[in-house]
């Protein structure tokens, strides 16, 4: 009975062993890596691809402060390549530029109230050293007022595919610091917010669209008004460029940004070996939320530049085993051969390069003679056969042409009688084995 009862007790704990030991093996599908950073909110991308190589919680609309100086960026050097605004036009100081610009417990450069400065100027005392002031002349400059610069950065966010935003001013200030003067139609607490992942793709839009940003971004210390009574020393706030007390080997931008809603947040960029990181970290919190934000974004361009590296997932004239042709009607030949155009590298985890698959998606199983070289006739896609994938920054999956790999000359009016002739008795005879077997 005794020996029974423990063959029982045997069999009934197999199952809570298996389940013990199955539980200590993380699921491929749901592998996650958690870097541990301390932040409200982070994301890291490929700047080429816009591949997301990491995120956490960066759907979440949070404060982004100063980040938002990005957008005024952007718009303003889209204007000076529309030749709308120049560099060196000159910009006359306001009433509410001049308050602003005085209060040095934001970040500013003093402006005089008869003063006027270059747009030039006040562009490096925004992207270098976050002023403030500087930034409603700039948008003052574009649209007239800061409400109405305020409708334009809300277009361009649409127009850029971004999610959960609302701008609320060109700084990133909150509204209560604005003396009472914040755009029309804005709360007089509001700030401006985005998700992670928004900022993320706003910065990848800027370097896509404007990469001269980069040149002022990664000056580490400026003196503003150089040479004159007004001089003013700047030091650029990404405390992790060259020099700086953070350094860190490749940063050379973004953007900074720090208020009480937002906290300490940072969209930082960094370049090693022809490979260009972008990342965003949200409300990071520490000891010194102002190291912090830097810290967490080191852990962010380690993991990326480890662990990832750009890899060819499809080659050039790569062709489908199970689709190496599509047919051609009245041709010389009945059929083409098709094959990849272009190639399709991205960046991924070395050790992940073969779960990733291509996938033909014909748009044209058929063509008509003629037919020339490089015929579009579909789009190859990637998919990911296991495990986490983010997908990329614009959601939207590289894709490349499916092409014709040669020509097909149409056939001579004599060879397409004779294939009318054949395809009619084709069609025909097929009909009366259809019919005759449907009898039997």
């Amino acid at each position: 009975m005794k020996k029974t009862m423990n063959t029982v007790i045997r069999l009934l704990l197999i199952p809570v062993l298996l389940f013990s030991v199955l539980a200590g093996i993380p699921a491929k599908a749901n592998a996650e890596t958690d870097l541990g950073l301390q932040v409200d909110a982070a994301i890291l991308i490929d700047a080429d691809s816009g591949k997301i190589l990491y995120e956490q919680n960066a759907d979440t609309s949070l404060g982004i402060a100063s980040m938002t100086k990005m957008m005024t960026e952007y718009l303003l050097l889209d204007a000076i390549d529309a030749g709308t605004v120049k560099w060196d036009q000159e910009y006359h100081v306001t009433e509410y530029t001049y308050k602003m610009s005085q209060n040095r417990a934001l970040s500013n450069v003093p402006l005089r109230r008869d003063g006027t400065y270059k747009i030039q100027e006040l562009y490096e005392a925004m992207a270098i050293y976050s002023a403030n002031a500087a930034t409603v002349a700039i948008a003052e400059t574009i649209a007239g007022t800061e409400t109405e610069f305020v409708k334009l950065m809300n277009k361009k966010a649409e127009e850029l595919g971004l999610t959960g935003y609302k701008f609320v001013n060109s700084t990133g200030l909150n509204n209560e610091d604005l003396f009472g003067m914040q755009p029309a139609g804005t709360g007089p607490n509001d700030e401006n917010v985005m998700p992670a992942k928004s900022v993320a793709k706003l910065a990848y839009h800027l370097l896509k669209d404007h990469p001269d940003v980069l040149k002022t971004s990664k000056i580490a210390k400026k003196t503003f008004r150089e040479g004159t009574e007004d001089a003013i020393k700047m030091e650029n706030w990404n405390f992790m460029l060259p020099g700086l007390i953070f350094q860190y080997q490749g940063v050379d931008g973004l953007k900074t940004g720090t208020t009480d809603f937002a906290g300490h947040c940072f969209t930082g960029t960094a370049e090693r070996n022809g490979t260009r990181l972008i990342s965003v970290v949200m409300k990071a919190v520490g000891e010194d939320p102002k190291k912090a934000r830097f810290d967490e974004t080191a852990k962010l361009f380690n993991y990326g530049f480890s662990q990832f590296s750009k890899q060819e997932i499809i080659p050039a004239n790569y062709k489908f085993k199970d689709q190496e042709t599509v047919k051609v009607t009245k041709g010389k030949e009945n059929k083409v051969a098709i094959a990849v155009k272009e190639p399709i590298s991205f960046m991924v985890k070395s050790s992940e390069k073969d779960l990733y698959k291509p996938k033909l998606v014909l748009d044209k199983k058929s063509l008509e003679a003629e037919v020339k070289k490089d015929t579009v006739v579909g789009k190859v896609v990637i998919e990911r056969s296991e495990g986490t994938d983010y997908g990329f920054i614009d959601g939207k999956d590289l894709k490349a042409d499916v092409v014709t790999t040669e020509a097909v000359e149409r056939a001579s009016g004599i060879s397409l009688f004779f294939q009318g002739i054949g395809s009619f008795f084709g069609n025909l005879w097929s009909s009366i084995t259809d019919f005759v077997g449907g009898l039997f």
